[in-house]
């Protein structure tokens, strides 16, 4: 019978040293029942290669570690309990949050509650107990930073995403903490762990290229939540280099040699099929048409509120010769100097935007024309919330201005009219209808909503102005 030669036993020791068994009588009786069954291959007239090929495939990729979590199940009962516990919040909260998504999106009532349970079972219950398993799996001191730097970037991902969908503030923050520790621990520190296998030093550069793709990857979604410019191009970036670079190149390198195509490698294949290509692909497509449909309808209300404006100074000036002419001048004087101030505002809601801090973008604008039109689609900070708080909440110097304006004009017209005709005009004072109120979620109005606000502000007292005209006229 063909025996084993001590660089064979060598080969086989390591690579089940690999699978990080740590109990010793367990190590050694899996090493020589491999190497036991190798050699019973080898009778067959098969060389070490083969024979321990056709072996290790019988054995499954996961094997040998299934041997060991089934011997410490048996004798270790806070593995026990925590392999249980695991299982049990892991399905629990996963069944929570895929209920959740579905309230969410049919608006049923009970979708925050539920959010939150499964956030809190997978935060609180199912990480830390996946952590004492692993480590209880592994009993590997290197390991630890990598455990700890995967349960806050997780932690940090899961609170991030809800806070964000239920509109709490600091949702932000979780979701950048989110991608800083991913991006400064948690890669690094699996990326060491990698570049430690000296039996794989040719997968090195695909990890190294790897990392740097999922980095990318994650800086792409940072931007893409909080609507930063180069959304597009980062994700596209990190997209070219995971899947058409990285992704084939790890296939070859791992799978060139072998004969038969493995479960493990069919799981390689689906998994980014399945989640991370979709999910970038749905992100790149909401980012590009929810911009392209918002800034050619806030084009074409622009061009509605022109237009209305246009019209009536027309009506205005056709009236010069009625008797009515002064009242009717009065309210379209009134009515421009609000509009004015609209136009003003939004201009430097704008340039705050487009600026730096303390210093806003000057934008063409030192002639001090209000009145061109915004560009919109050059905007490369359209999602900025800043311009909203320091301009269009109650209490801020640029909206009372643009309230006593308004207030000014529902003063002239009901001069022009009388109160007792007034009663239709008093829409105008409801604020509420366009712009934030004293709510705290307002604080993260975006500058593109905040500007849509204003536009149809615009279109409402333009229209107003009309309609009193008609009153005085018919007076």
């Amino acid at each position: 019978m063909p025996e084993l030669t001590l660089s064979n036993i060598d080969r086989i020791t390591r690579d089940i040293r690999r699978q990080e068994i740590i109990y010793s009588h367990l190590f050694d009786d899996l090493v020589d029942h491999v190497c036991c069954d190798v050699e019973n291959e080898m009778h067959s007239g098969l060389s070490f290669a083969e024979a321990y090929r056709i072996v290790m495939t019988k054995i499954g990729f996961r094997g040998l570690k299934k041997i060991q979590e089934d011997t410490l199940y048996e004798v270790d009962s806070k593995y026990r309990k925590m392999k249980n516990m695991m299982k049990i919040t892991g399905v629990a909260g996963t069944v929570m949050l895929g209920f959740a998504s579905v309230f969410k999106i049919m608006h049923w009532p009970g979708a925050g509650i539920l959010l939150s349970l499964g956030a809190l079972v997978t935060s609180f219950l199912f990480l830390p107990s996946a952590l004492v398993v692993l480590w209880k799996e592994t009993r590997s001191r290197k390991r630890i930073f990598l455990f700890v730097s995967a349960f806050i970037s997780g932690v940090s991902l899961i609170f991030g995403i809800l806070f964000k969908v239920q509109h709490w503030p600091g949702g932000g923050a979780l979701i950048t903490a989110f991608v800083v520790f991913t991006m400064l621990l948690f890669i690094p520190a699996l990326l060491a762990s990698r570049l430690k296998d000296e039996e794989n030093k040719a997968k090195r550069p695909v990890y190294i290229t790897g990392a740097i793709g999922g980095i990318l990857y994650l800086v792409g979604f940072l931007f893409r939540v909080m609507h930063w410019p180069m959304t597009t191009l980062i994700m596209t970036i990190s997209m070219i280099l995971l899947f058409c670079l990285v992704f084939p190149w790890y296939i070859w390198v791992e799978w060139k040699d072998e004969p038969v195509v493995s479960a493990r490698f069919i799981f390689t294949v689906l998994a980014p099929l399945l989640f991370i290509i979709p999910g970038a692909l749905v992100n790149l497509n909401i980012e590009m048409s929810f911009e392209d449909g918002f800034f050619y309808r806030q084009e074409q209300q622009d061009l509605v509120a022109r237009y209305q404006e246009l019209r009536n100074e027309e009506i205005t000036l056709n009236l010069k010769d009625s008797p009515f002419f002064s009242s009717v001048e009065r309210v379209h004087e009134a009515t421009e100097n609000v509009i004015g101030e609209i136009n003003k505002l939004e201009w430097r809601m704008v340039q705050v935007a487009e600026g730096e801090p303390g210093k806003p973008a000057e934008m063409g604008m030192s002639d001090g024309n209000y009145e061109k039109d915004i560009p919109y689609r050059a905007l490369s900070r359209p999602f900025h919330t800043g311009p909203v708080r320091e301009f269009l909440l109650p209490g801020c110097p640029a909206r009372q201005e643009l309230e006593n304006s308004i207030n000014s004009l529902n003063e002239t017209i009901r001069r022009e009219l009388g109160d007792e005709k007034t009663g239709s005009t008093g829409v105008i004072m409801n604020f509420s209808a366009f712009l934030p109120g004293q709510d705290e979620a307002n604080k993260d109005i975006k500058l593109i909503t905040g500007l849509h606000g204003l536009t149809l502000l615009k279109s409402s007292i333009l229209g107003l102005e009309s309609d009193v005209i008609n009153r005085i006229a018919m007076k």
